[in-house]
């Protein structure tokens, strides 16, 4: 297929005789131009439209860089043409991600022999192909890659382990208990680690999180300024990142500005990591923090630890009260103009000011929220999700109201609760009218409030005094927002087997429905959006107003909208979906779900979707519509389907999908299989951690991370 370039440059002789001819353009507007369309389109294909273009698509801007992590249409051939005509000038090379990529094409990165930046996260890469790699690159000074099992450090070159001695930034995921290339990495200044070592072999035994014989090398952390770790579920990857820390413990690097460890649930606190935040406190001024829950519960830490100018905070899960946020973080407010990113996610007190006798359903200090925004008026991500955050009375201190002061924000996630009106709740209370059943018992008949399609009349309708309503439009540039029910939680975990029934959502939530979506359509460049457990949901039409003005929206996901017994909002999500032209990701979870013909009609208006997960408990799916949609929206490379279907519909479709398509779409990825199968995990653990990690699996993502972690 010719790229979209090589469509204008072919229709140059049109525009001619209109008077504009794109090779008229300067040489700077071209090389801008040339900058949107992939490296690997530029060098194999465009530059040979013309000799001016066969120039401009050889400039060291565009060929300095190179970006392949989301190039899906990218083959071995094509990375070896690549590498040979432009492997010189390749100074960064990304290709995170490329698991459907041979290993042998990592033996062509040896053409770079001037690259500085690597990133093979996700790539097949051995031990002994990693040191041919590595052994001719001395210039390399950053490296991302993934340690499997088997991996072997002695099969390592001294040429090899020379230029790991170079390396100053290294980010290792580890799927199997080793210290990987760091004892190799003697200058190192940031370090990133993924752990997602899994608890049980595929034959079912226990994993131990002993290192391997000949894994006692020392790291050596004396130059390090980042120290970052994010651990999946399980204890073997709390027992090994136990041995990274225990050499931190014995001597804290004094450059060390960032220390970063994301843990979900319990990870407690030993006496080596007690000496480890103690050595901080006594020797370090901090940028960026982050703790699991159990070491900063219940102590003084943060009271004793001494910050910088701090760019990142998380306190993600922990009972941080919010009197204890405002001493001893943001102390009155001084040196907080630097924090751009802060994670209050699952944290229920943080906007109380004390949290030992209050319930996680009272009213928040509003107070305590415009200290939080005064202070930290430079916030551009924030998240405030997982948590009861319900406002007072008082006028003029909701929670949307004193968020709306923060003009600079790019990403927000919020409780649902949090965005209702509290005069709405007060004079109306729940009804059998308004309120949806959330059982999967019998259904009761409701009333239907009806909303009109029609955009103006819809705007009309709106009560513009919503508080809600009023932070959208104080929001113009934000471009990722989630709004998640307090109580919700996704039927598929990460390492457990699918979950029957949710909790039902908060009393306050009980209002937010259509207009409090339609309001979201005020986000013109909205480009991700993540709606969960909105009870009142009762048409789905608010979605049709953000498939019409959010034109940049690139990521979609709903879970349990509405009624759970009944997708309601059906009618509505096809009419949104005509608009998307720009959507790449779309998630849904939602019991009942029936994914047939006129589904995947409207799917496929969205001609750059490229990839689709759907969840559903009971849910049904049409054969022939999943095969017809993958014959027309030729940029989709994921399909996961986990659905109420029987074992075999799911077998023969994920075959007819992979048999049908595989050879055209390198990197295409089927999973389709029954939500509730007993086997669901060992088919997850299979699933390539990009998708897993970005889409497949519920989370929040904003604030999940510092900002420019990794390139």
């Amino acid at each position: 297929f010719p790229s979209p370039l090589q469509e204008i440059v072919s229709g140059e002789s049109e525009e001619e005789s209109n008077g504009v001819s794109l090779m008229e353009f300067s040489d700077e507007i071209l090389l801008h131009i040339l900058s949107y369309v992939p490296c690997t389109d530029l060098v194999l294909n465009v530059r040979r439209t013309c000799r001016k273009l066969a120039t401009l698509c050889l400039d060291k801007s565009l060929t300095h860089t190179v970006l392949l992590q989301k190039d899906y249409k990218v083959n071995k051939d094509k990375v070896k043409q690549l590498m040979r005509d432009i492997g010189k000038e390749i100074y960064q090379l990304n290709m995170a991600g490329c698991y459907w990529l041979p290993s042998s094409t990592i033996d062509h990165v040896t053409r770079c022999k001037n690259l500085v930046k690597l990133n093979l996260s996700g790539c097949h890469v051995t031990s002994l192909r990693l040191s041919k790699m590595l052994s001719t690159l001395q210039y390399l000074r950053s490296l991302a890659i993934d340690v499997n099992p088997g991996f072997d450090a002695s099969q390592l070159s001294s040429e090899c382990k020379a230029t790991l001695s170079r390396v100053s930034e290294l980010k290792q995921t580890l799927y199997t208990p080793s210290y990987g290339v760091v004892p190799c990495c003697t200058s190192l200044e940031k370090l990133l680690l993924y752990f997602e070592i899994l608890d049980r072999s595929r034959e079912g035994f226990m994993l131990s999180g002993q290192l391997m014989v000949g894994e006692s090398n020392v790291p050596h952390y004396q130059n390090l300024r980042v120290f970052y770790a994010r651990l999946a579920p399980g204890y073997v990857n709390q027992e090994v990142v136990r041995l990274y820390l225990a050499v931190l413990s014995d001597r804290t690097p004094e450059n060390l500005h960032a220390f970063l460890i994301s843990a979900p649930g319990s990870f407690a606190e030993t006496g080596a990591t007690k000496n480890l935040l103690d050595s901080m406190a006594r020797n370090v001024r901090l940028d960026a923090l982050q703790l699991p829950k159990a070491w900063i519960n219940g102590s003084g830490l943060l009271q004793h630890l001494k910050f910088n100018n701090p760019f990142y905070f998380s306190f993600s899960r922990c009972t941080l009260s919010g009197g204890h946020l405002i001493q001893r973080v943001i102390n009155g407010g001084k040196d907080l103009k630097s924090l751009t990113s802060l994670n209050l996610s699952g944290c229920v007190h943080c906007l109380a000011p004390e949290s030992l006798f209050r319930k996680a359903e009272d009213d928040i200090d509003s107070s305590i929220l415009e200290s939080l925004v005064v202070s930290c008026c430079n916030l551009r991500h924030l998240n405030l999700s997982a948590a009861h955050h319900h406002s007072s009375e008082s006028i003029g201190n909701h929670l949307c109201q004193l968020l709306s002061r923060l003009k600079h924000l790019l990403s927000l996630a919020l409780p649902v609760c949090s965005i209702t009106d509290v005069a709405a709740n007060v004079e109306k209370p729940p009804t059998a009218s308004n309120s949806v059943p959330q059982t999967f018992g019998r259904k009761v008949r409701i009333g239907i409030q009806t909303y009109p399609r029609n955009l103006a009349d819809q705007a009309n309708q709106k009560i513009e005094s919503s508080v809600f309503w009023a932070l959208m439009g104080s929001l113009r540039f934000l471009e990722t927002l989630e709004i998640i029910g307090s109580s919700f939680s996704s039927a598929m975990p990460r390492n457990e087997p699918a979950i029957w029934n949710s909790l039902p959502p908060c009393v306050r939530a009980q209002s937010v429905g259509d207009s409090e979506v339609a309001a979201i359509s005020q986000l013109t460049y909205l480009q991700s959006l993540t709606l969960a457990q909105l009870p009142n949901i009762l048409t789905g039409s608010g979605l049709i107003s953000i498939g019409l003005q959010c034109q940049h929206l690139r990521t979609l996901s709903l879970a349990n909208l509405g009624m759970m017994g009944k997708v309601v909002y059906m009618s509505a999500l096809m009419d949104m979906l005509k608009h998307c032209k720009c959507l790449r990701d779309l998630r849904l979870e939602q019991p009942y779900f029936s994914a047939g013909a006129q589904f995947f009609q409207a799917l496929s208006h969205c001609s750059s979707l490229q990839r689709l997960c759907i969840v559903s408990r009971s849910g049904t799916l049409q054969s022939d519509a999943v095969m017809s949609f993958m014959a027309n929206c030729l940029e989709v490379i994921m399909c996961h389907m986990f659905m109420g279907e029987s074992l075999t519909v799911c077998k023969n479709l994920q075959q007819s999908i992979v048999r049908s398509f595989q050879a055209d779409r390198p990197a295409l990825n089927v999973v389709i299989f029954p939500l509730l199968h007993e086997d669901l995990t060992e088919v997850i653990r299979d699933v390539p951690m990009r998708h897993l990690d970005e889409i497949t699996l519920f989370k929040s993502r904003v604030a999940e991370e510092p900002p420019n972690l990794w390139w």
